[in-house]
């Protein structure tokens, strides 16, 4: 009987409430103009969960082979580098998975599109670079994390593409304003990944990983994990602001004192064990921040 808790560990399910909030900022914009179908939301939450779990395999994978998953690593360990899932067994995973993201996917681009051949080749080749992005982050011969740009990486997939092909998907059009809250979503991704990278700053030093903390130090990593919360915040009230209806759209601002709590974190926590559970509390953090927009944008 195969043993799922390796598996499960390995899928980090925690990440994935930051993962479904592009898509729930995306669908909140286009129920606010009465442009939501359920069906397509409900195989963008079912795709968005493939690639987060792809990702999530891809990393445990890429870092353990790479080095940066060693036993100098303080954070929790990852499944290939203790032993837990062969590196072969996990290579199977990602590409199982990786089909499933395509499949998932592209049956969701024929959900909201049908036969336009134009929309459906675009959103598939999104589909494909969203695919590879995942799995080349740790993995390959040139991982594109291990030079720091995961950064970017994570605000276009995590917010631009994630967020604006969502209220796509529902509209078929596009406004500039929606840029703003697709910014939130990803500073606010963007934020979860530094301080991953400033919990793991020793260890990623020792395996040659230049994110972005490694190269400028964890003090500028703090100023900079503060700078990336308060642009989020800042990128939601220009967005509310510039029509404003009531204050039942600033309800979003509840999710302050918990940011505020963990941009304090990432400065008072040195040791790695203590700045972990943050990673998860911003992460929910950033789901409270999106359900609380939607609402918002709703019942305003």
């Amino acid at each position: 009987m195969v043993n799922v808790k390796p598996w499960i560990k390995a899928a980090r399910p925690r990440t994935l409430p930051l993962s479904l909030a592009c898509i729930g900022m995306g669908s909140f914009l286009a129920a606010s103009q009465d442009q939501f179908d359920t069906s397509i939301f409900l195989f963008s939450v079912l795709t968005t969960i493939f690639l987060q779990v792809l990702s999530n395999l891809s990393n445990d994978y890429g870092d353990s082979v790479h080095g940066a998953d060693s036993i100098h690593r303080e954070g929790p360990s990852r499944t290939v580098q203790s032993g837990e899932i062969s590196a072969e067994k996990m290579r199977s995973a990602i590409r199982f998975v990786a089909i499933l993201s395509f499949l998932s996917g592209t049956f969701l681009i024929w959900v909201a599109f049908s036969w336009d051949f134009q929309a459906l080749l675009a959103f598939l080749v999104l589909g494909v670079l969203a695919i590879v992005a995942a799995i080349t982050y740790t993995s390959g011969k040139r991982p594109y994390g291990y030079v720091g740009l995961g950064d970017l990486s994570v605000l276009l997939f995590f917010g631009l593409a994630g967020v604006l092909g969502t209220y796509f998907l529902y509209t078929k059009t596009l406004e500039w304003p929606i840029l703003l809250p697709a910014l939130s979503c990803g500073l606010f991704s963007v934020a979860v990944l530094n301080l991953n990278n400033i919990r793991d700053i020793e260890s990623d030093k020792l395996a040659g990983k230049l994110s972005i903390p490694v190269r400028i130090g964890r003090s500028n990593a703090v100023i900079y994990h503060w700078s990336l919360l308060i642009a989020a915040i800042a990128a939601a009230l220009i967005f509310v602001l510039k029509d404003f209806q009531g204050y039942l759209q600033l309800v979003f601002l509840v999710s302050v004192p918990l940011i505020i709590i963990n941009a304090k974190a990432a400065k008072s926590k040195i040791e790695p064990a203590e700045l972990d559970p943050y990673l998860k509390q911003l992460a929910l953090t950033t789901l409270l921040f999106v359900v609380a927009f939607g609402l918002g944008l709703l019942l305003s």
